[in-house]
């Protein structure tokens, strides 16, 4: 038995889980938002553990705009406007396909359901969810239009499915709908999440640009989504196509608006945030099971699981088929068929297998209304909700786990796209290096000892990227490795000695934090920033990565 526990030692309990877990999915190689899951599961049959019970406006504007907002930032652009017809063919289209196919089936499945609430059934259980795609897929070696196309969809198709679930949740309680003002709300909330997101990213550069404290940045980049989703939620658009307008704009002038220091502090501090954030709602989603447990009463559990697997593979069929068909049917028309021809087949299987579901699926299961219009209890709200429970575990588990060996099974060739944009803009970016070092020189009348270094540093560097463009190997690589692990026990050795004039009193802490911070940015330039830095004596090149 636990101890009873006050709400800032659950939370604290909660972290240890979801460190533990994640060092542990880590180890295993597995997507770590499946064992999450699981080990929710596991910590709410431990007994004498407190019932949680999300609120679902907590999920939604506590979790979802920066989860949905850094999704957006790291997406790019360029790729999310070319791939605009696949996206919104699965982010439109299939949402409108799955709920109508997960409603029929709900209604002919369960006796005395409403089409309004098996339609809110099939709107909750949709959207595949943007969190686990990108946490499970961006670790597997696929091509990257695929990646793009499945990040794109789970970005957007958020926003199709809760407008569908807001309709189908005031029939619910209404017991009227109108089709025409669900059209209208649909396009309106569309419209209206785009502008708002724009104003909130375009207000936000502004404010970077004028703005030169780093920790301020940072507090801005941090507070913008939870603006952005607000006033959207008061005007009653969308929010998540806010959040995700708002992150895409803010990447676009990001890296001119705020200085180096500041762009690797925010990239510490949102890895951090979002890492906090998706292990707890993971971990939380399996929490639920008691919950949930204790709203079913006996003897229907059996019948609610069978339920459950049918619903999930009823929208895993349906994804199955609108893939293909909405690949090949726009290729009828020859423009777009010339433009771009139909991708192989086993990325079109990938796209169709990939559809996990999670956050979204859940905060709108437990956002349903307790009663109705007229006060009464809400039909079958425990029912949708255990089913929705059902297949975000089904989805996360057994697609999320199937991934990796169906791309290994598939034997998906290598995508070298990002590989050679890489190379070009490394090419192009010495390119421009050694142009303006030889503007310096000429302005300073010729070369001089510290820029002679500097060139051939950056002429090293653009010998290196020759071959890598003819496609000569590395032969230097073993010469590399060896430098990495010499200058990784060099800067150790600088980091004991500070440390030890530290200890002796010679130099305070700020001193010590200060060339502390210059060996860690040496480190990363080199890529040993990930190294641990052993502090004991004697040599280090036995322990490079850790190891002995």
């Amino acid at each position: 038995m636990i101890p009873d526990l006050n709400p800032v030692e659950l939370v604290a309990l909660l972290f240890v889980a979801v460190i533990g877990v994640s060092v542990v999915a880590r180890r295993l190689v597995l997507p770590y938002p499946i064992l999450l899951v699981i080990g929710g599961l596991a910590l709410a049959l431990i007994p004498g553990l407190p019932a949680i019970r999300l609120d679902p406006d907590i999920v939604f504007f506590v979790f979802l705009p920066p989860i949905l907002w850094a999704a957006a930032y790291v997406t790019s652009f360029r790729d999310f406007r070319a791939n605009l017809r696949p996206i919104g063919f699965l982010a439109i289209g299939l949402v409108l396909v799955t709920t109508a196919s997960v409603a029929t089936l709900a209604h002919a499945l369960i006796p005395g359901i409403s089409w309004a609430a098996a339609a809110a059934l099939g709107a909750i259980v949709s959207p595949p969810d943007a969190v686990a795609a990108v946490a499970i897929l961006r670790h597997l070696r696929i091509p990257h239009r695929v990646l793009v196309v499945l990040e794109g969809e789970s970005l957007v198709n958020d926003a199709t499915a809760l407008v569908l679930y807001r309709a189908a949740v005031i029939a619910m309680v209404s017991g009227a709908f109108s089709l025409s003002e669900a059209a209208e709300t649909f396009v309106f909330a569309a419209v209206g999440g785009l502008v708002i997101g724009l104003l909130v990213g375009w207000v936000s550069g502004l404010v970077l640009r004028w703005s030169k404290d780093s920790l301020a940045d940072i507090a801005i980049t941090l507070l913008a989504p939870y603006v952005a989703w607000s006033l959207s939620e008061r005007a009653h658009t969308s929010p998540v196509l806010a959040c995700v307008a708002g992150g895409l704009l803010v990447r676009r002038f990001f890296s001119h608006a705020v200085s180096p220091a500041t762009r690797l502090q925010a990239t510490a501090v949102w890895g951090l945030l979002i890492f906090a954030l998706n292990g707890l709602i993971f971990i939380l989603i399996g929490l639920q099971l008691r919950t949930l447990a204790q709203s079913v009463r006996p003897g229907e559990l059996t019948s609610l699981v069978w339920q459950g697997l049918l619903v999930s593979a009823v929208a895993i069929l349906t994804r199955l088929v609108w893939v293909p068909i909405a690949t090949w049917l726009p290729r009828q028309i020859p423009s777009i068929r010339a433009r771009d021809p139909m991708p192989p087949w086993r990325a079109i299987a990938l796209v169709a297998w990939a559809s996990m579901r999670g956050i979204v699926t859940l905060a709108a299961a437990l956002a349903l209304p307790l009663t109705t219009a007229d006060a009464k209890p809400l039909p079958f709200r425990e029912h949708i909700i255990i089913l929705a429970f059902i297949v975000i575990l089904v989805t996360l588990v057994v697609q999320g786990l199937s991934l990796g060996p169906l791309v290994r099974w598939l034997k998906i060739p290598d995508d070298q796209t990002l590989e050679r944009e890489e190379i070009q803009a490394r090419d192009r970016a010495v390119q421009a290096a050694l142009q303006r070092i030889s503007e310096i020189e000429s302005r300073r009348g010729g070369p001089d000892e510290r820029l002679a270094d500097l060139r051939k540093h950056y002429e090293d560097r653009a010998r290196i990227i020759a071959d890598r463009q003819a496609g000569v190997p590395p032969s230097s690589s073993l010469a590399d490795a060896a430098f990495k692990r010499v200058r990784h026990e060099t800067l150790n050795a600088e980091r004991r000695v500070l440390i030890q004039l530290r200890d002796q009193g010679e130099i305070s802490d700020e001193v010590l934090l200060e060339l502390e911070r210059e060996l860690d940015m040496e480190a990363s330039t080199h890529g040993l920033a990930d190294l641990q830095a052993p502090l004991g004596t004697g040599s280090l090149g036995s322990r490079v990565g850790g190891r002995e």
